[in-house]
């Protein structure tokens, strides 16, 4: 099994209803976002995945969400937490990327994992089912 991963990053504010603490008010992060591809077999390249591709698809997806305040996104109405921003990001690459949905065929390349970083010690990680 092969594995790739790139990095984005974006800056935004957000609050969190129904918690009960100081991430109640309104904050912002410098987000790190990792997504993960994993496969059984390289192209004729000798590639999984062409890093560029996965990358620009990132990038395009955080793009969206820099320099905003998440909980204006209807996706994130409720509670813009770190895994719903991971899920809102791995959708993203999917609607870019289609061929990268994860599929009955785990060896088959695909989107395996994102990951979101709110501070260097605080991730939250969405894999899809």
């Amino acid at each position: 099994m092969f594995q790739v991963r790139v990095t984005a990053d974006f800056a935004a504010a957000h609050f969190l209803r129904d918690y009960h603490g100081k991430c109640e008010n309104l904050h912002g992060h410098n987000y790190k976002v990792y997504a993960h591809v994993q496969g059984a077999s390289l192209d004729e390249g000798g590639m999984l995945l062409d890093f560029g591709e996965l990358k620009s698809a990132l990038r395009e997806v955080c793009k969206k969400l820099d320099h905003t305040n998440l909980n204006d996104i209807d996706f994130f109405r409720q509670n813009p937490s770190a895994e719903r921003i991971a899920v809102y990001i791995y959708n993203g690459i999917i609607e870019l990327l289609p061929s990268l949905k994860k599929a009955d065929d785990a060896k088959k390349t695909h989107l395996s994992a994102v990951d979101v970083f709110e501070t260097e010690t605080s991730r939250a990680r969405y894999l899809p089912e």
